[in-house]
């Protein structure tokens, strides 16, 4: 006869199992994303530069200090492609391994959290790629001093590329967390509201920690995080005065 114990061991272990397995299946969702687009690695490249290669001047072009770049920069940024386009099928393992424990009501929230989450991530990349990137590169190198001859190297901005691209898919995230945080009734939506200035400062202070040592990458990433925050207090308001009137109605 099995004790509870043993019971709640067996449990333990199965979900072990179950997570063990749902790891596997996001790194073999990985490796097969990023076998498909290896063949594409500097197509994916030449994309993601091309705002950089579009703003050099006549002639420039970029270069590879270490002899091994042209190979192993294309190599690495098509692997976190991979990532990232893999990440929706990662939080669907995610959801499915957590959904069980969770309250129906826990379950109607956590769905649209996901997909915005998963949304704004997104976004957060494209506005860096499509607006930032143009403005940013085409600043700096009209700003090089006389004589100068700006020629990057593709491992230096595939470095910078990676950091703005985390800093910004993570920055749009605010909302969900200003949401959830309101949501589990944390902090009131007046409360946020009061401390905006110190919130102001925060994001600047974020953006700091984040990005290049320079006021204008600094700026373009506090301001899109204020007015996210922002967006996250409305949201916030919205869904505690529903839990408040289902509480009444009830």
């Amino acid at each position: 006869m099995i004790s509870a114990e043993d019971e709640k061991e067996l449990t333990l272990v199965d979900h072990l199992i179950e997570l063990r397995d749902r790891i596997l299946k996001c790194l073999v969702a990985v490796v097969v994303i990023f076998l498909c687009l290896f063949a594409f690695a500097n197509d994916i490249y030449t994309f993601v530069a091309d705002p950089l290669i579009s703003a050099l001047p006549e002639n420039a072009t970029m270069i590879a200090i270490d002899p091994t770049s042209p190979f192993f920069a294309p190599f690495k940024l098509t692997f976190y492609v991979a990532v990232v386009l893999v990440a929706p099928y990662i939080l669907y393992q995610l959801w499915s391994f957590i959904a069980p424990g969770l309250y129906k009501n826990e379950k109607t929230v956590a769905v649209p959290l996901f997909i915005s989450s998963v949304i704004l991530f997104y976004s957060g990349i494209a506005f860096a790629r499509y607006v930032l990137f143009g403005i940013v590169f085409a600043f700096f190198i009209n700003v090089a001093p006389e004589g100068v001859t700006v020629a990057p190297d593709i491992s230096s901005f595939l470095s910078f590329a990676l950091t703005i691209f985390f800093a910004f898919g993570l920055a749009f995230e605010v909302p969900i967390a200003v949401f959830l945080f309101i949501w589990a009734g944390l902090v009131e939506p007046s409360d946020l509201r009061n401390k905006r200035p110190y919130v102001v400062v925060g994001c600047f202070i974020t953006a700091m920690l984040l990005t290049p040592p320079d006021p204008f990458t600094q700026s373009m990433l506090a301001l899109p995080m204020w007015a996210l925050f922002e967006v996250g207090i409305i949201a916030g308001s919205f869904i505690q005065k529903k839990q408040k009137t289902d509480e009444a109605s009830s």
